[in-house]
C-alpha cells in the first residue's frame, strides 16, 4: 500500500502559492485568526495554522476572545475584524460557545475573506459549481490530495462517510464536478460496509476513531482519511483503522500526516486568491 503523505501534497501547493505572491507586490497578505475560548482542538489547529503561514511567508495574527464574551459584543469585535482592510482573510474556529449566536455571525462574515467556506454565499457557490467562492479548506483539500497525486477521478465511484456540512456536503459537490459518481453515507445508512467497499475512492470523515476497518474498503481502493480524533491509548488516529487496510487498498493516507497538512496548505492559498480578489476589486 502507498501511504499518501501530505508534506508532499502541501509542499506543491507552497510552490503554487509563492508565484501567485508575485502578482500581489510588497505587500504580504495577512490571516486573522478568530477564536473564542480555549478549546483544544481549536488551540492546535491555531498553531499549526500559525506555523504554516510563517513557513509560506505569509502574514498571520489570532484574535482570542474569553469563552464567556456576550453575543453583542463578539459580533461588534468581529465585524471590526471583517472591516479592517488590512485583514485579507478570516478563519472563524468554530463552534462558537452556546451563547453566541453562530448564524449571524457566519451571514456577516465578507464573502471574499471567508477563506473556510462559512458564509451563506459561498456554501451556494460550491454548491452551484462556481470556482469564485471559497469551498471549506478540508473538503477541498482532499480533492489537493487525490489531484496532486495524479489519482484520477473522473468516472470513479467516490463514497465519502459523513454528511457535515464542513467535510461531507461540500466534498460531494467538488467530487460531482470532477466528475465523479458519489454517495455519502451517514449513521442511518444500511449495511454501510458494503455501500463502502462499491468504492474506488473512500473518503472518511465521519468523526469516529478507526470506524472503517478491512471489512469496508474494495481490494485497490484510494482511501483518504480526514478524521482527528484521539484513540484509547491517547494517540492521534483517524476515522480509518490504518494497519488492517493495509493488505486491501492501494492508497491511503495516514493520521497524523495526511489530510490535516494538506488543509493549512489550502488555507494559505485561499489567503492568497482572497488577496488578489481585493486588490482587483480596489481597482489595482
Amino acid at each position: 500500500m502507498v501511504v499518501l503523505k501530505g508534506a508532499e501534497v502541501s509542499a506543491k501547493i507552497k510552490a503554487q502559492v509563492q508565484k501567485e505572491l508575485m502578482d500581489l507586490g510588497d505587500r504580504l497578505p495577512k490571516l486573522a485568526i478568530v477564536r473564542v475560548g480555549e478549546n483544544p482542538d481549536d488551540l492546535s489547529y491555531e498553531r499549526g495554522a500559525m506555523k504554516k503561514m510563517e513557513s509560506f511567508g505569509l502574514r498571520a495574527e489570532t484574535f482570542p476572545y474569553p469563552a464567556d464574551i456576550s453575543h453583542e459584543n463578539f459580533k461588534q469585535e468581529f465585524q471590526k475584524i471583517n472591516d479592517d482592510p488590512d485583514v485579507a482573510g478570516i478563519l472563524l474556529l468554530c463552534p462558537l460557545p452556546k451563547q453566541i449566536r453562530e448564524k449571524e455571525i457566519k451571514e456577516i462574515i465578507a464573502p471574499d475573506k471567508d477563506l473556510d467556506g462559512i458564509s451563506p454565499v459561498n456554501i451556494a457557490k460550491v454548491f452551484a459549481g462556481d470556482e469564485t467562492g471559497f469551498a471549506p479548506c478540508t473538503a477541498e483539500a482532499v480533492i489537493q490530495v487525490l489531484k496532486k497525486n495524479k489519482i484520477s477521478i473522473s468516472g470513479k465511484r467516490a463514497v465519502i462517510v459523513g454528511r457535515s456540512l464542513l467535510v461531507g456536503k461540500p466534498l460531494a459537490m467538488l467530487l460531482l464536478k470532477e466528475n465523479a459518481t458519489v454517495t455519502v453515507c451517514h449513521t442511518r445508512t444500511t449495511d454501510m460496509p458494503k455501500v463502502c467497499r462499491e468504492a474506488e475512492i473512500l473518503i472518511a470523515a465521519a468523526g469516529k476513531a478507526k470506524l472503517l476497518s478491512r471489512e469496508y474498503v474494495a481490494s485497490g481502493a484510494v482511501v483518504i482519511d480526514v478524521g482527528i480524533n484521539v484513540d484509547d491509548e491517547g494517540k492521534l488516529c483517524g476515522d480509518v483503522d490504518f494497519e488492517s487496510i493495509q493488505e486491501t487498498a492501494a492508497m491511503a493516507t495516514p493520521v497524523p500526516g495526511g489530510v490535516g497538512a494538506v488543509t493549512t496548505a489550502v488555507l494559505a492559498d485561499h489567503l492568497v486568491r482572497a488577496a488578489k480578489i481585493q486588490k482587483q476589486n480596489r481597482g489595482h
